[in-house]
């Protein structure tokens, strides 16, 4: 029988709407990478329903996660989105996005393009990872490690092993859709 992943356990629309027409799909675009990494990294602690619910409000409070505009923040914007009610306002989650802003455009300033150098991690291609239920799935890897290490030598916060991982299944770097989920070969196909 076909059914979605185990984690689709909200019975807010929203959760399944993400896992059939976002997670898992392999993402090519800097910018969109990185606000994804932001965002693992806002979920630190919390349930990744309460960013999906947030989402949209946490993209207009930080103009559309453009490294560009949230690497100029100044100490008035800092106050602005520890005052919005929308957002997750964690001081040091809000200090980790701008710093992560600075790192990424650091990067691009030295000529490495962020798709690239993420996907480099995995050759390019999507791990296919054929998991039958939810616990056998990881919450880290040795890939996510090293991954994890790389990014915190390059300046980026709140990027420990575990909020890799996840951004990589996330953004379709590796595919654990369980096999019985449909997602799992439809991702398959997705790859360039």
């Amino acid at each position: 029988m076909n059914q979605r992943c185990a984690w689709v356990n909200s019975p807010d629309p929203i959760y399944a709407e993400y896992h059939d027409t976002e997670w898992g799909v392999p993402e090519y675009d800097p910018r969109a990478l990185w606000e994804k990494l932001m965002l693992d990294g806002f979920q630190a602690g919390l349930a990744w329903i309460t960013i999906l619910r947030k989402r949209e409000t946490m993209r207009a409070a930080f103009h559309g996660f453009d490294p560009d505009r949230i690497a100029a923040y100044t100490d008035a914007d800092r106050e602005r989105l520890l005052a919005d009610p929308g957002i997750i306002r964690s001081r040091t989650k809000i200090e980790a996005a701008i710093g992560n802003a600075k790192a990424y455009i650091a990067m691009r300033e030295r000529g490495e393009d962020f798709a690239d150098y993420l996907w480099g991690f995995v050759d390019g291609t999507p791990i296919q990872n054929s998991y039958a239920t939810l616990s056998d799935v990881p919450t880290k890897t040795a890939l996510s490690e090293q991954i994890s290490k790389d990014l915190k030598k390059r300046g980026f916060k709140f990027v420990g092993p575990t909020i890799v991982y996840a951004f990589m299944e996330a953004v379709g770097m590796v595919n654990d859709h369980e096999v019985t989920c449909p997602r799992h070969a439809a991702v398959k196909e997705m790859v360039r």
